[in-house]
């Protein structure tokens, strides 16, 4: 029976669910008596609610505190082995796969390098596939246990009625590739195991969001640096995220030609392809055989000779100029959203690291109109190579809260996932 607001017994009951769950994931363990501030829920509602989650295995014991005079409570946390999740990151030097229980406490992973084939769909596919059955393997778990697949990739992901997940992603030549329906033919899991597919940027600032360095923030931009750039933005009227093209941003009429094809864009200055390929332009010893990874490294140790040698002059100019670029850029993202926070993360981030974001945070601020950038902090993220993955792990389990702790609907007819409300929902305080 629908109620005057149109939600039925049974939708009242999932989000009391969902509303338990989040809680004690975010910030148990908590008791029963906490429970009910931290919910806005009736201790007669906690308590029906927490014997059915008990019940189902998915909240468990977690020893006790003393209350105030009165007996012991007793302390809830989620169980995690209840749930599991996989996220995929497909990078742009490898493909990377990873376990998770429910907690996103990692339990097996497999990567495969992404070499001259570089984003061929067919080896793009392969990899993942391979990669789940890899970790599947290595922890013994039976892939009906999974509660789904997240993936992050490069490019806008459409999601359509006849073929799931389609990704666009120009820079990598993939034109409309219907890749949930490409996973899902041969797959190593059962067609009830669902594929949540979503841009990487975005599914890097989720994960720092919820876990990491943009935890309680309302407006934030989480940059992804690698060998392009790309940006999720989180704000109020966009809590989920939204993915930003930002590395498409043109930032010199007829510039210096993206790998998108088109003049002038920020990636074609900024990215770590393009960073290398200037090194290398002018004059400087990039590795030749070497991989994306080791050739930054390489550079970074000629622009910051660990021994105190002398810095190589060219290499340091070219990482300065990058510096500025990626600065510059940033000040248009700070005028046009006005963020309390910008994170940087992507693996060419992470390896510049400290020594590159002072340069990054005085050139952003520098082009950046006075009061919005005398609001916003520009630091590194916190979570690490992993940040995608984690991210791309985090939209079947924003499924599982949405649902209540209730698997996926096994009818393919079923309404699309519902992780969209629930990464609206700014569960993490």
């Amino acid at each position: 029976m629908a109620g005057r607001s149109g939600r039925t017994v049974r939708d009242l009951r999932r989000a009391n669910r969902t509303a338990v769950l989040q809680r004690l994931y975010f910030d148990g363990p908590l008791s029963r008596f906490e429970l009910g501030p931290a919910t806005g829920l009736s201790s007669g509602s906690v308590s029906n609610v927490v014997a059915d989650l008990v019940a189902d295995g998915l909240v468990e014991e977690a020893g006790s505190v003393d209350s105030d005079g009165g007996r012991p409570r007793t302390l809830l946390r989620v169980a995690p082995e209840s749930g599991h999740m996989i996220g995929v990151d497909v990078g742009e030097t490898r493909v990377r796969v990873e376990l998770f229980d429910l907690t996103l406490t990692e339990l097996a992973r497999a990567e495969r390098p992404l070499e001259q084939q570089r984003y061929e769909v067919e080896v793009i596919v392969d990899h993942i596939r391979s990669g789940i059955a890899e970790v599947l393997a290595a922890a013994d778990l039976a892939p009906e246990r999974l509660l789904g697949v997240g993936i992050g990739v490069p490019g806008i992901v459409e999601r359509t009625c006849d073929r799931g997940a389609v990704v666009h992603g120009q820079t990598i030549g993939w034109d409309a590739i219907p890749l949930e329906s490409l996973l899902r033919d041969g797959s190593p899991l059962p067609g009830t195991v669902p594929y949540f597919i979503d841009n990487g940027a975005k599914t890097l600032g989720q994960a720092e969001m919820w876990f990491g360095a943009g935890r309680g923030a309302r407006n934030a931009l989480v940059v992804l640096f690698g060998s392009g750039v790309g940006a999720c933005l989180v704000t109020p009227e966009a809590e989920h995220g939204r993915a930003v093209e930002w590395g498409h941003l043109t930032v010199r009429v007829r510039g210096r030609r993206c790998r998108c094809g088109a003049l002038g864009c920020l990636e074609a200055y900024a990215g770590a392809e393009s960073l290398l390929a200037r090194w290398r332009e002018e004059g400087g010893s990039v590795p030749g055989a070497a991989d994306e990874e080791t050739a930054l490294t390489a550079m970074l140790a000629a622009a910051y000779p660990p021994d105190g040698t002398a810095a190589d002059p060219v290499a340091l100019a070219v990482l300065e100029e990058t510096a500025e670029y990626l600065g510059a850029g940033l000040s248009d993202l700070i005028n046009l959203f006005q963020p309390e926070r910008i994170l940087m993360g992507g693996w060419a981030g992470l390896q510049l690291g400290s020594r590159f974001l002072p340069a990054v945070r005085r050139h952003a601020l520098a082009y950046a109109l006075r009061h919005p950038a005398g609001k916003v902090t520009i630091e590194l993220g916190r979570l690490g190579p992993d940040a995608v993955t984690v991210g791309a792990a985090i939209l079947p389990l924003a499924d599982f809260f949405a649902r209540g702790g209730r698997r996926p609907d096994p009818d393919p007819e079923s309404p699309p996932p519902a992780w969209r409300t629930a990464l609206q929902e700014r569960v993490p305080r």
